[in-house]
């Protein structure tokens, strides 16, 4: 089966905690073992000095790899993040994001993820992720 971004939209409906989709992510676009999510601007997720915060870009990056990792599978199956490791780059402010994850690896057990975030074109974090996969 291959997943479309209204399936997207539906996995995040049914399979994420509330205050996950209250971040208000959009799936953007989904491959096999790709997917593009938009993490639109809120002052809501903003911090003092007015930079989206670095839980919601981690939030975000997990997302997006469950998304993939569904792509990949042709739907979603039951999976848990093992390792979120995140760097950031520089601060995004009053702009919308757009977070982009790629498979690197899929094995039967787990799933390996390389995750890119950019505000206006421009490199803000990157993440890797390891998903185990239980179901």
């Amino acid at each position: 089966m291959t997943v479309n971004p209204e399936d997207g939209d539906k996995i995040l409906c049914e399979n994420f905690a509330p205050w996950v989709r209250d971040l208000g992510l959009i799936v953007r676009d989904v491959g096999e073992g790709e997917a593009a999510l938009v993490l639109p601007w809120s002052d809501r997720l903003a911090r003092e000095g007015g930079a989206l915060s670095g839980q919601a870009l981690m939030a975000a990056a997990d997302t997006a790899v469950v998304i993939a990792v569904s792509g990949a599978r042709g739907g979603f199956v039951p999976m848990t993040t093992v390792q979120l490791n995140t760097t950031f780059q520089r601060p995004v402010v009053g702009t919308d994001v757009l977070v982009s994850a790629r498979i690197t690896k899929l094995g039967r057990t787990l799933a390996f993820a390389d995750v890119t975030m950019t505000a206006d074109g421009v490199l803000a974090a990157h993440a890797t992720v390891v998903y185990a996969i239980i179901g």
